[in-house]
């Protein structure tokens, strides 16, 4: 997810959408360890999506 798509997201989709890339972190690496995962790089994106909205959550708190 790019950062300007997360930027027009409110606070709330933002947390949701937060916890759905937790859920999907947290499947990739249960498929990693069974050795099921094919595509490794998506871990690596999904990390870096939740960070971005972290990111951006922080920004919103500091802007108030």
């Amino acid at each position: 997810m790019k950062a300007k798509e997360i930027q027009n997201l409110s606070t709330a989709e933002m947390i949701e959408k937060e916890n759905e890339f937790k859920e999907e972190l947290f499947n990739l690496r249960f498929q990693l360890a069974t050795g099921q995962l094919e595509n490794t790089a998506r871990i690596n994106e999904v990390r870096k999506s939740i960070a971005r909205i972290k990111t951006a959550l922080r920004q919103a708190e500091l802007q108030k």
